[in-house]
This record gives C-alpha cells, sequence and structure tokens, in this order.
C-alpha cells in the first residue's frame, strides 16, 4: 500500500512539473518560501552541516542493509530478505517525494531568463569577445587591488561577506530574495576534492556547502553559487549566474575576483569553441598574477584527480539531465547565454540614461 500510494505522489508530482507557470506560482513563490523560512530559522543554528551527518547516516544503514540482505538470502530467509527489499524501496520513493517536495521542483519553475527580463540570449560572435574583453580587464583589475588582508581572509569571514552580499541584493530585488541564507563548510571537503566537487546544495536540509580548502579566490564565487540555489535558483547555469551578479554587486574585492574568475574561465571556453583566433588573442591579455591563479586552481584538482571523480561526474550528468537539465553537466558553461543578455541590458540601460 504505502510502495502504491508514494508511487502516485511522484507520478502527481511529475504531472506538477510539466506546468512551469503553476510551480512558479504556487511551489517557488508560495510552499518553497515556507520551507525556507522553517528550515534556515531551525538548522542555521547549528555551525555544522545537518545534511553531512545525515548523508552519512544514510551511506552507512544503506551498506549495513545491502548486506543484511545479501546474508538473509544465503540463508534462505526469504520473507525476512523480502520485508527488508521492500523497506528499501519504500525509502528510496520517499526520498523522491522528500527531494522534490523540500526543494527539486525548482528544478521545473520558469526560467531565470523570463524571471529576469534576459529571453533575447542570442548573441554574435563579435559581441561575446566584446563581453570577454570587459571580463578579463575586470579581473585583471579586481586581481590587481587585492591586498594582503584580503588574501587572508578566514573561511567565516567570506561566509559573511556573501551572505551580506546577497542581503543587500534582497532589499532592492524580487528575483534574488533570500530567507535567512547560510552556507557551512562541508564535512565531506575531503571526499569532495577527490570527486572534484567545490561545493554542494542538500535539498533535504536546505543547507548550502562548500569545499573549505579549495583555492581562496574559489570559494566566495562558490558560495554565492550554493546560496542561490537555496534561494531558488535550480539550474546550475541559473546558480552560476545568480552568483556571478550577486558577487559583482558587492563591494568586497575579493568576492568580486572570484566572480570575475570563474567567467572569464567560461567566457574564454565559450570564446574559444567559436573563435579560436579571438580566444588566443585575448588570453594574451589576461595578466600574469590572474593567470597564475588559473595554475593554481588546477594544480590543486590534478593533485586529487582519480577514477573516483569520472564516476561521480558520470552521475551528476545523469542527475541534471533528469532534472530539466537536457545538456547534462554542460548547464554550467550555459551562463554564458545569460550573463551576455544581462550585459546587454546594462548596455541599453547605460545607453539610455545618457
Amino acid at each position: 500500500m504505502a510502495i502504491t500510494l508514494l508511487a502516485l505522489t511522484i507520478f502527481l508530482l511529475m504531472l506538477f512539473a510539466d506546468h512551469p507557470v503553476a510551480v512558479e506560482r504556487y511551489y517557488a513563490n508560495g510552499f518553497y518560501i515556507v520551507i525556507c523560512r522553517v528550515f534556515h530559522s531551525v538548522l542555521n543554528v547549528f555551525p555544522f552541516s545537518v545534511g553531512d551527518i545525515a548523508y552519512i547516516a544514510v551511506v552507512i544503514y544503506l551498506i549495513y542493509a545491502v548486506i543484511m540482505l545479501i546474508a538473509l538470502l544465503f540463508k534462505k530467509r526469504f520473507q525476512m530478505a523480502g520485508r527488508l527489499f521492500l523497506g528499501l524501496v519504500i525509502g528510496i520513493q520517499a526520498g523522491i517525494v522528500a527531494f522534490y517536495l523540500l526543494w527539486g521542483m525548482n528544478y521545473f519553475r520558469l526560467p531565470a531568463s523570463e524571471r529576469l527580463g534576459l529571453r533575447d540570449t542570442a548573441f554574435t560572435t563579435a559581441d561575446l569577445k566584446a563581453v570577454t574583453r570587459i571580463l578579463i580587464d575586470s579581473a585583471n583589475v579586481t586581481r590587481a587591488r587585492l591586498t594582503p588582508a584580503d588574501w587572508a581572509q578566514s573561511n567565516t569571514h567570506i561566509y559573511n561577506t556573501a551572505r551580506h552580499a546577497i542581503g543587500v541584493l534582497s532589499k532592492d530585488s524580487v528575483n534574488f530574495r533570500a530567507y535567512n541564507p547560510d552556507v557551512k563548510p562541508s564535512i565531506l571537503t575531503p571526499l569532495l576534492n577527490y570527486i572534484g566537487t567545490s561545493g554542494y546544495y542538500n535539498p533535504f536540509t536546505s543547507e548550502a556547502q562548500v569545499n573549505y580548502q579549495m583555492p581562496i579566490f574559489n570559494r566566495p564565487f562558490v558560495v554565492c553559487h550554493e546560496m542561490s540555489h537555496q534561494m531558488g535558483y535550480g539550474a546550475e547555469d541559473e546558480a552560476d549566474f545568480a552568483g556571478f551578479v550577486i558577487a559583482v554587486k558587492s563591494h568586497d574585492r575579493l568576492l568580486r575576483y572570484s566572480a570575475y574568475h570563474l567567467a572569464v574561465q567560461e567566457f574564454m571556453h565559450s570564446l574559444g569553441a567559436r573563435d579560436t583566433l579571438a580566444h588566443k588573442e585575448l588570453k594574451a591579455l589576461i595578466s600574469k598574477d590572474v593567470r597564475g591563479d588559473y595554475i593554481t586552481e588546477r594544480n590543486y584538482w590534478l593533485a586529487y584527480e582519480n577514477k573516483l571523480g569520472a564516476i561521480s561526474s558520470v552521475f551528476y550528468d545523469n542527475f541534471l539531465k533528469a532534472n530539466n537539465q537536457p545538456q547534462g553537466l554542460e548547464t554550467y558553461n550555459r551562463m554564458v547565454l545569460l550573463a551576455m543578455a544581462w550585459y546587454r541590458n546594462q548596455w541599453l540601460s547605460s545607453a539610455s540614461r545618457h
């Protein structure tokens, strides 16, 4: 009976997911806000990630359950094995329902391009080259302005700075509205290093976790990205873009540099796919210090590179494709589309004021 009811619930949730206008109105701007107010108020009290502990407990139980199931089958205690198996099925179904109810339905809301008035995401190679040049200049300038104090920022200071930046933007824009957002250092950071992950969002506890060991210039943007998920930006490209806007509108030098550092990387990747000569031309404009940071970042992740990272990438790629992101891991690179439309709006707004 429980299996049937849970299967029906999943079916109804998927039917609801096919109606983004309804998801936007009743879930993203209704039920999910209640989730944020309750979960953030309660779980922000804990300085550690409750979600990390829950994941560890679930993994330990699943390992135990699988071992028990195999043991029962060997002992030919099929009735007990059947009950255990059905319990696992019910648990998985309940997890799927919880995932979509507590956060996952954000994958199916109206696109950020529509919510933010950035529908025209088409651009020419010349446009791409122009914005990439602007981003390189911004990265060079913000990197040169960083002081020893900026480089010495603690993780706590980085988290507080990002929270403040979100709070400021939240007051001015309904599309960046946050409800007591927070971010925590992940207990699982050593594992995150080996699977090549800079942070993750726990949809069951509404907690944003960050890899606290990666290079310091990466951390501020990742914090903004993960807290963008907390604000209801489901798709990875949308969370990247939201994190970028939050960061560049702040007054913190390290936070701004972290965003430009990421943006230059994404834009150069897109430009290289369109025009290799333009890519080579603009690559020469990247300052020595910024290039050095890219080398530092690359060496950091190479030190942990292994087959586990490749396997996790395959699983996550398929997970994204199953949740309204058909490009899979390539979705991350699609933040360029939103950023290009945003810069176009900035130019039009600037032109109208003159």
